[in-house]
């Protein structure tokens, strides 16, 4: 099973909840997104849990175009 340091990825107050409470947290739990920084992910895509902004389709072509070019490694 892989494991992540969510203390790198969340901000403090969400490292040491459960999966589904961080998956239901706001966006601005993930380190680095700040509540304004969340407020205009909803207004831009409806983005308001950290399970939306990882559903969100933007994301994942974004990714899978990273993925895709070999020449970045």
């Amino acid at each position: 099973m892989a494991s992540i340091d969510l203390d790198k990825m969340l901000d403090k107050a969400w490292a040491d909840k459960s999966l589904p409470e961080i998956l239901a947290a706001p966006a601005a739990a993930l380190k680095g997104v700040s509540d304004r920084d969340g407020e205009l992910l909803q207004e831009a895509f409806g983005v308001k849990t950290v399970a939306d902004l990882a559903d969100l389709k933007y994301a994942r072509w974004a990714q899978a175009l990273a993925a895709l070019d070999t020449s970045a490694k």
